[in-house]
């Protein structure tokens, strides 16, 4: 657990070192762009983050970081041990981009924008591990707890979090961490304390199939799923907190004049409850169950009568930092103290699964500004790029001493 008290804000701003590290990250901001934009035109796709973390590992121990190393699920991890024998806080950003295999990762320069995918979420996040490993560094600055700087796999979709899974597991490096500050994209003025939750499906409906006239009226795995699709589009859904339920994909079928042997969905439920979730998966196989047995009632021949498989395919579990928390309270003075007035809000980052186990947890822009994030056209401008960095140092030094 954190400490119950922290280092003033104002204390810390008139420390020689932290100054010194603040002239160290505006000094070096060019070199912090470089590595952005290095960082970006090495691909990432879903679970192929291995390339882009040998480059990570290589610019945290030129940072000046010692026993750099990767675990078991790919996370580059760096240790700098604090004045106290303690739980390390952790610094970390994600590898992984959304992008798949072949997507062009080029940056291209249009006065000051960069434009290219993945360029904020989360090259930025990594440039930013790197410019405080460099800063705290080369100043000198100590801590009284031990800080574990982290670039983790797995973080965007189908990762479905493995990094942090392993990083917080048992054995894991970070099981018994102080604290998590996930550094995910551009920005200065929202801090993120709540985990949105999300649980998502593969739904498989089958049957025998068959001609289209000859078998016409055997039960119709398309027609089935279309009535449960309409059925899930109009249920009621709570608002306080709100829960979405999203069908995402479908298909099925091989040729307009066959009966289906297949029809396919993937859903997605969200929602910043753990109870709204869990509520949520059992209406939603309820009625799936019940579209099915609709479908069936037609026949009673049993040999043709639907199936229905629904499988969890990704879970991301919904957490909460408490507003009064040190961690919390650490990122919005840091915040107001880079000119900014400060918004929590919720959002699905690498913070959920601390979030989830009781370990304080926040996400927090690393300076600048983005925009089209998750698309081959997101772009990164460098605005206050160095105030970004500084707000992440602060709420760092705040809590560990």
């Amino acid at each position: 657990m954190l400490p119950d008290t922290m280092t003033s804000l104002n204390a810390l701003l008139e420390r020689a070192d932290v100054r010194a590290a603040h002239e160290h990250i505006h000094a070096t901001d060019e070199k912090t762009l470089a590595d952005q934009i290095g960082l970006t035109e090495i691909p990432a796709p879903p679970f192929g983050e291995e390339v882009r973390a040998r480059h990570l590992a290589d610019l945290l121990a030129e940072a000046g970081l010692v026993d750099v190393d990767q675990d078991a699920a790919g996370n580059v991890l760096a240790l700098r041990p604090g004045t106290e024998d303690a739980a390390p806080l952790v610094l970390s950003a994600h590898l992984d981009t959304v992008f798949p295999t072949g997507t062009d990762v080029s940056v291209q320069h249009a006065g000051d924008v960069l434009r290219a995918p993945g360029i904020s979420d989360d090259a930025r996040g990594l440039a930013a591990v790197v410019a405080i490993a460099r800063a705290v560094s080369r100043v000198g600055i100590t801590t009284r707890l031990p800080i574990l700087f982290a670039g983790t796999v797995g973080e965007e979709g189908s990762g479905d979090l493995r990094g942090v899974r392993h990083l917080f597991g048992e054995g894991g490096a970070a099981s018994l961490a102080a604290g998590f500050i996930s550094l995910d994209g551009a920005g200065m003025k929202y801090v993120v304390t709540r985990g949105l939750g999300a649980r998502r499906f593969r739904v498989v409906l089958r049957g025998r199939g068959g001609h289209s006239w000859i078998d016409w009226g055997a039960p119709n795995p398309i027609h089935a799923l279309g009535r449960a699709v309409g059925a899930l589009a109009t249920w009621p859904t709570p608002t306080d907190p709100p829960l979405s339920l999203t069908v995402a994909r479908w298909g099925g079928g091989t040729s307009v004049n066959a009966i289906p042997e297949e029809a396919w969905a993937d859903l997605d439920l969200r929602s910043e409850s753990s109870n709204h979730l869990a509520n949520g998966e059992e209406r939603m196989r309820a009625v799936l169950e019940r579209s099915v047995s609709e479908e069936n009632s037609g026949t009673t021949d049993r040999s043709r009568h639907l199936e229905v498989e629904i499988k969890l395919v990704g879970h991301r579990p919904a957490g909460l930092t408490e507003l009064e928390s040190p961690l919390v309270v650490a990122a919005l003075e840091a915040t107001r103290a880079s000119g900014v007035e400060p918004v929590t809000t919720v959002s699905s980052t690498d913070a959920n699964l601390p979030m989830s186990l009781g370990i304080p947890a926040v996400t927090l822009g690393a300076g600048g500004s983005a925009g089209e994030v998750h698309t081959t056209g997101e772009w990164y401008r460098n605005d206050n790029g160095p105030l970004g960095i500084q707000r992440a140092l602060h709420t760092l030094m705040l809590v560990a001493g």
